[in-house]
């Protein structure tokens, strides 16, 4: 594990951990696979449905409204376009947290009909929240920029315009070359293999050398010696501003020294992207909104790297100035290159022979059991059929019941399950690990291995510690696949997670679909309730601008008349 002179690391602890559940749980194999089949046989609506994308535009009505040259071009893109690969790519809303970063615009083409002199942009757009749906839209149309914040919006989409080798499997191999490799990626050879240390370079080998000058810069930057490593990547370094603003305080040398930069690889990818779009000025957006300048004036001789400043600024996508979280997580041994994307995996090794399975994020394991002291003794607990099973006679269970209804206090066994159903007290480690693993794919959207769990015997009763049924994670899930059979097992259709939500209200915030709110309304789901902040139904429905709901906002504000905070809440309509 690489250290800093300063004793941090650049990729270390939690962000490593972080980047290993995305890879773990963002993507999983079947969504892999599926895909893949689907694009192979030119179904590419068929790949986008199993990888997580909605289609927002009727292909049929391109060649009428923009012409037969720009549906043959959109016809073309879209027979190649990989959805599961783009996925596996996107920028995450915090290295902490793992799921989609929210609220951006992904131009992946754009397109110029001869007749119009104008053209349509091929763009997706990310889920409007962090908590609920990792669903992403696909979309075919022009830049709508309604504000300041729109066209903010859509000027930072563009710089994806230089990045098809994240979707187009055409261009895919390119990743190496982004990557800062030529013939093999950096620290590695061609089939895999770690570079020891004495591979690597004692000196500059100089950029004739691009490959073994990347790994170069990156030992200097990692030991902490970012001017020195600047400099040999021709960056200048302005720090006339001494500190950077965001998440901390600190000196610009000491931010971009923690920063996971692929310093080498910056100076291309802004200059490629200048020369697509025309923009200068680019900025470094991370973690909790640090950020970092760059600037290409056509003045001067070299890119010059500043704190940040306000306005005009083109955020760069994170793949055009951070290192490949796939090639770190390898380097310190959080992964093997089996996991890795099967197009990620060819393009970084190209000589590495295949696997005995197949490649990406592992399928999930059956529960295991659980030791739990209890009463003097080890019990063997475990998920199977539907319940977390204990090894206690009924006349035990009802004595423990009894004595919980007079106020007495449950132990060992008994307080096992009362936690893992209520989400407060204790578990054992493995049992949280479990509890872990399905909540996790519920988060990432990964309904078949929630599916798998189930039907392995896990308890759809569980609550995770923010006392969040299964229920209340639909919006990321196949809901007519799940809900039936949650309903069937009795979880709690009322039941109030830590922010005082109730599965319904967890759908409207997460932005579940419209069918999602009728099947739970249709189940007998309350419309009467508020969350601790007071919200209501009606106010969620009018904050978040679900024009779609505006049938549960009319409903709510005619039977329930008054409740919740209506007057903090600007309406939704047009």
């Amino acid at each position: 594990m690489t250290r800093t002179k300063r004793g941090t690391t650049s990729f270390d602890g939690e962000e490593a951990a972080a980047w290993q559940r995305v890879r773990r749980y963002a993507v999983p194999r079947w969504m892999i696979e599926q895909a893949t089949e689907r694009r192979l046989a030119g179904d590419w609506r068929g790949a986008c449905s199993a990888a997580g994308v909605d289609v927002a535009f009727d292909p049929a009505a391109v060649a009428k409204r923009y012409g037969g040259s720009v549906a043959a071009e959109v016809e073309d893109d879209l027979t190649y376009f990989a959805p599961d690969l783009l996925r596996w790519h996107l920028p995450r809303t915090t290295p902490w947290n793992g799921t989609l970063a929210v609220g951006r615009i992904v131009v992946l083409a754009e397109y110029r009909a001869r007749s119009l002199g104008w053209g349509p942009s091929l763009f997706v757009t990310t889920p409007p929240v962090v908590e609920g749906t990792q669903r992403l839209t696909l979309h075919l149309g022009l830049a709508d920029a309604k504000d300041e914040r729109d066209a903010g919006r859509w000027r930072d989409g563009r710089a994806w315009l230089t990045s098809r080798d994240l979707w187009d499997v055409r261009r895919a191999g390119d990743l190496r070359l982004r990557a800062g490799g030529g013939e093999r990626v950096p620290f590695f050879t061609r089939d895999g293999r770690p570079l020891a240390e004495d591979e690597l370079p004692a000196a500059d080998p100089g950029r004739d050398h691009p490959v073994a000058h990347t790994e170069w810069v990156s030992l200097l930057h990692e030991r902490g010696e970012v001017e020195a490593a600047l400099a040999a990547v021709g960056i200048q370094l302005d720090l006339r501003e001494p500190v950077v603003r965001g998440w901390g305080w600190g000196g610009l040398t000491r931010r971009l020294e923690t920063l996971p930069l692929n310093l080498a690889g910056i100076e291309r990818e802004t200059a490629r992207l200048a020369d697509e779009t025309g923009e200068r000025r680019f900025e470094i957006v991370y973690g909790y909104g640090s950020r970092v300048a760059l600037d290409r004036a056509p003045d001067e001789g070299a890119p010059r790297v500043s704190t940040a400043q306000a306005g005009g600024i083109v955020r760069l996508p994170d793949l055009c100035w951070r290192r490949l979280p796939d090639l770190d997580l390898m380097r310190r041994g959080r992964i093997t290159a089996d996991r890795l994307h099967p197009l990620v995996r060819t393009a970084l090794f190209p000589d590495l022979a295949p696997g005995e399975g197949p490649a990406g994020p592992p399928d999930p394991e059956p529960p295991a059991p659980v030791r739990v002291r209890c009463r003097g003794e080890w019990h063997l607990v475990s998920s199977g059929g539907g319940v977390l099973r204990m090894p206690h006679s009924d006349e035990e269970r009802r004595r423990e019941r009894a004595m919980r209804a007079f106020g007495g206090a449950v132990a060992g066994c008994f307080a096992v399950r009362e936690a893992w159903t209520s989400g407060r007290g204790w578990l054992p480690k493995d049992l949280r690990r479990q509890r872990r693993d399905l909540f996790r794919r519920v988060q990432y959207g990964d309904t078949p291995g929630v599916l798998c769990l189930l039907d392995a015997g896990a308890d759809p009763r569980v609550r995770d510690g923010d006392l969040r049924t299964l229920l209340h994670g639909l919006a990321s899930l196949d809901h007519e696949l799940l809900l039936p059979r949650l309903l069937e097992a009795e979880v709690d259709l009322e039941a109030r997670d830590d922010h005082g939500r109730t599965p319904l209200m967890a759908a409207v915030y997460g932005h579940g679909k419209e069918s999602l709110v009728r099947a739970l309304l249709a189940a007998g789901a309350r419309t009467d309730v508020v969350d601790e902040a007071g919200w209501s139904l009606s106010d969620v429905i009018r904050w978040a601008r679900r024009r779609d709901l505006r049938f549960l906002r009319d409903q709510v504000d005619r039977e329930h008349p008054g409740i919740g905070r209506p007057h903090l809440v600007k309406d939704d309509e047009d």
